[in-house]
């Protein structure tokens, strides 16, 4: 009888062992497929948070054509890191984790809808009058840029919703772990 519990009780100690190892290995599995991600994308998140730092830097006391410019490049470097992102993202896979699939469908989404809207950004900002310095040609410059300034709050807030639930539970855990992923490209700014 003793040696039958024994067994029985040793059987479910190696069971629990076996599920234990099962956990570390998922999260083993997500940890490598966040330090996948973050290693393409560490790059990119650097030089979408140097674009907005450019567009905080130059608005504070540039130029109508220095603005301009750097704005216009800025949303460019935005715009072509988000694309990139969601690249990545495609070529990473899905988290492994439940709605996985889900979670990288609309992070993608997210990333290629927010990369149209830069696209459109820079479009504006380089549409408008940056030459003219009479003083309706600067108030019409600074209408237009206000107006972009506008645009890029709703654009900010579009495209946080996928992009955060990348960042909730689990997988935010093991992304936020990653070295290549510690810039903030949320850290956005106004123009």
């Amino acid at each position: 009888m003793n040696k039958k519990l024994a067994a029985a009780l040793s059987g479910g100690a190696v069971l629990v062992l076996a599920l234990s190892g099962c956990g570390d290995s998922d999260e083993e599995k997500l940890d490598n497929w966040a330090k996948s991600l973050c290693g393409q994308i560490q790059p990119q998140l650097e030089k979408s948070v140097k674009a907005q730092q450019t567009i905080v830097s130059t608005a504070a006391d540039g130029k109508p054509e220095e603005i301009q410019k750097a704005d216009s490049e800025a949303f460019k470097a935005i715009a072509d890191a988000d694309k990139a992102i969601a690249g990545a993202l495609e070529k990473a896979g899905p988290p492994p984790v439940d709605n996985g699939e889900k979670i990288q469908q609309d992070a993608i989404k997210d990333l290629n809808e927010a990369s149209k809207a830069y696209e459109k950004l820079k479009k504006d900002v380089d549409g408008l009058d940056a030459k003219d310095q009479s003083p309706e040609g600067l108030k019409a410059f600074s209408q237009g840029l206000q107006k972009v300034a506008d645009d890029l709050g709703k654009i900010q807030q579009q495209g946080d919703g996928a992009l955060n639930t990348l960042l909730e539970g689990d997988v935010g855990t093991a992304i936020k772990k990653q070295e290549g992923c510690k810039a903030s490209p949320s850290a956005a700014p106004s123009a």
